[in-house]
């Protein structure tokens, strides 16, 4: 670690995911936030805290095994599947940008959507899908990171906010957390929650992972592993991980984001 690098951990630390009172997940698809962060979610939602789920695309092109359903019908029925999945989460506060899945918009409609919701819900911290991993070839990922990483720097701006969105700002978001991240650097101790995490994907989402679906078992397996790994790291049975910036992180300070 760089002499600069060291100085500004100690000058600038970055924040703890779990003290804050406001949150808003930011999910691509309906079930994203659940597969990324649903022990974090179900965590914080049983502590009290305020939660708001927004998922940005209707999943009409899901490549699950649902029964032959496409287009609207699924779509609708991903919905239902995303509103039970947040009750067994333990969040009611769950919205949907109904963006056509497979990247049908532009960039634009996704923020203004997305500046709308949380003009509403005032988030202090906002968890979202890290856009810089170099692996994710999905635009619906790397878009809603794109986003949640630009409001979450602009949101404090009311200016900027009604130029560009006509939508009303907030107070800065003091916490931007990258789910599904290569880069961790803050860890959430999750092992109590991991079952409500697995019966939210694996009994809510069936229409993309049905019991006997290949593709479950390896997700299944996926998430117990990268538990156990941040377990490890947090001398914990299970965790997740999260790629931080604090509001001061956000802007002119590179080091931060090696």
């Amino acid at each position: 670690m760089g002499i600069s690098k060291t100085v500004l951990k100690h000058a600038a630390p970055l924040p703890q995911v779990e003290s804050f009172e406001r949150y808003l997940f930011v999910g691509p698809h309906p079930d994203d936030i659940e597969i990324g962060a649903g022990a974090t979610a179900a965590k914080l939602a049983a502590a009290g805290k305020t939660i708001t789920f927004v998922i940005c695309t209707d999943g009409r092109f899901g490549d699950g095994a649902s029964g032959g359903v496409t287009g609207d019908e699924l779509a609708a029925l991903r919905k239902k599947e995303a509103r039970r999945s947040a009750r067994v989460l333990g969040v009611s506060d769950l919205r949907f940008l109904d963006l056509c899945d497979g990247a049908g918009y532009t960039q634009e409609e996704l923020e203004a959507g997305l500046a709308a919701v949380m003009a509403q819900v005032r988030p202090q911290v906002v968890i979202a899908p890290d856009p810089d991993v170099i692996s994710e070839c999905h635009a619906d990922h790397r878009m809603a990171g794109e986003a949640a990483k630009k409001l979450a720097f602009f949101c404090g701006h009311p200016g900027i906010m009604r130029r560009l969105y006509d939508a009303e700002g907030c107070e800065p978001v003091e916490a931007l957390a990258f789910m599904m991240t290569a880069r961790p650097n803050r860890y959430v101790k999750t092992a109590p929650f991991m079952k409500k995490q697995f019966q939210s994907v694996f009994c809510c989402h069936t229409s993309q992972y049905p019991a006997d679906s290949p593709d479950a078992a390896s997700l299944k397996t996926y998430i117990k592993l990268r538990a156990a790994d941040y377990g490890l790291r947090t001398l914990s049975l299970g965790a997740e991980g999260f790629r931080v910036l604090g509001h001061l992180h956000m802007h002119c300070l590179p080091e931060f984001g090696l």
